[in-house]
C-alpha cells in the first residue's frame, strides 16, 4: 500500500521535527518541546490545527532556496508554510530558518525561544488558512497569534514590537 492509499480514521496530532541544520540545537536545545508546546496551545484555541505537521529546522540558506523555488522571491525569511491541500490529517509543512530568527530575536525585545515560538505559531495559522496579505487578514491573524501566544505565556510581539 502507498502512502496516497493508506486510509486514517482520525487525524494525527502532533507536530514532527525535522533538524536539518544541527545549529538549532546549539542555539536552542529545546526546540523541539517548543514546537510541540505551541501545537498543543494552538489546537486549544484553533481546532483546525488539530493534525500533523512537519517542521524542518533549517538555515537561511535553505530557506532561500525554497523561497526561490516556490515563491520566486530570492532571498531568506524568517518562516515559510506549505499547506497539504485534501490531504487527510497532514496539514503540512514549516521551514524556521535559524539565522534569521536569531537576528530578529536579537533586534526585537523577544527571546529567541519566544520568537521561535511566535514564526512556528504563525506558521501553523498559515497552514489553515491565515492570512496577512490585507491590513484587515492581518489584524485577525496577529489576534489569533497572540491569543495563542499568550495561553504560553509569552507576550504579544505586535504589542512589544509598538512600544519601542
Amino acid at each position: 500500500m502507498t502512502h496516497q492509499d493508506a486510509h486514517r480514521t482520525a487525524p494525527i496530532a502532533g507536530i514532527d521535527c525535522v533538524v536539518d541544520d544541527e545549529k538549532w540545537l546549539e542555539a536552542l536545545p529545546e526546540i523541539e518541546t517548543l514546537a510541540s508546546q505551541c501545537h498543543a496551545a494552538a489546537v486549544k484555541i484553533e481546532p483546525d490545527l488539530a493534525g500533523e505537521i512537519a517542521l524542518m529546522l533549517c538555515d537561511d540558506a535553505t530557506i532561500q532556496g525554497l523561497n526561490a523555488k516556490f515563491r520566486h522571491k530570492d532571498k531568506a525569511t524568517n518562516v515559510l508554510s506549505f499547506p497539504s491541500g485534501d490531504e487527510q490529517g497532514f496539514l503540512g509543512d514549516i521551514a524556521l530558518a535559524r539565522e534569521t530568527c536569531m537576528r530578529e530575536a536579537a533586534a526585537g525585545s523577544a527571546t529567541l525561544r519566544d520568537h521561535a515560538a511566535h514564526l512556528i505559531i504563525h506558521g501553523m495559522l498559515h497552514l489553515i488558512g491565515y492570512d496577512h496579505e490585507t491590513d484587515e487578514e492581518a489584524e485577525v491573524m496577529e489576534a489569533r497569534e497572540a491569543e495563542i501566544l499568550q495561553s504560553m505565556g509569552i507576550a504579544n510581539p505586535y504589542e512589544v514590537a509598538q512600544d519601542e
